[in-house]
């Protein structure tokens, strides 16, 4: 009779997500914002015009049902947060011809003024040397499907997310171990079909 319960119980909820059209959201983790939202409001990296009140949340919450809003969130810090990485990397490379001709730098387009304008210039957070080695050793090891590219040379709005939001976990205390975990559960929620056919949203 239990099996009977639970077996009609899984088909009501199946047939509720069918009619209804949604699913469960799936919570990956939440961060310790604190008024990190608000810092880069006031700097201008976000254009409270442009953007909604997300970033006002003193627990970013990364979810199935927010990962694209978490994304331009992430993106915001990881372009402005100043960082050896964006400016001695890859990003630098003379032969692409400076770093504001990316995806993830012109196309940055809800700060007030320029993206370079806010480019690697405001100290969010400031690592230790072991947490900036951190980042530069997960950072290389982390790749986007729809690119193939490590966070360490984040081109595009998934690769400076994600080095934004390593940069974060180091800062946070986050283990090796622990950023790589969620930094693969990121991409699962950014990537659900792992179609490398581009990196936009």
């Amino acid at each position: 009779m239990q099996k009977i319960k639970q077996i009609l119980g899984g088909s009501v909820a199946i047939i509720i997500i069918m009619f209804l059209g949604f699913a469960p959201i799936e919570r990956v983790f939440a961060l310790k914002w604190g008024d990190l939202g608000a810092k880069m409001v006031e700097a201008g990296v976000i254009d409270r015009e442009k953007f909604p009140d997300f970033y006002n949340q003193k627990n970013l919450e990364i979810n199935s049902e927010n990962s694209k809003v978490v994304l331009n969130t992430l993106w915001a810090f990881g372009l402005a947060n100043k960082n050896p990485i964006l400016e001695n990397g890859p990003m630098m490379d003379p032969r692409y011809g400076g770093a504001g001709n990316f995806a993830s730098t012109g196309g940055w387009t809800l700060a007030k003024g320029n993206a370079m304008d806010h480019y690697s210039m405001h100290r969010f957070i400031e690592l230790t040397p072991k947490e900036q080695a951190l980042v530069e050793k997960t950072s290389k090891n982390i790749f986007r499907p729809c690119c193939s590219n490590p966070a360490y040379f984040p081109d595009c709005n998934h690769g400076m997310a994600m080095l934004g939001l390593m940069e974060f976990m180091a800062s946070q205390g986050a283990s090796e171990v622990e950023m790589m975990k969620k930094a693969q559960e990121v991409n699962d929620l950014w990537f659900p079909k792992v179609e490398k056919t581009g990196c936009g949203v």
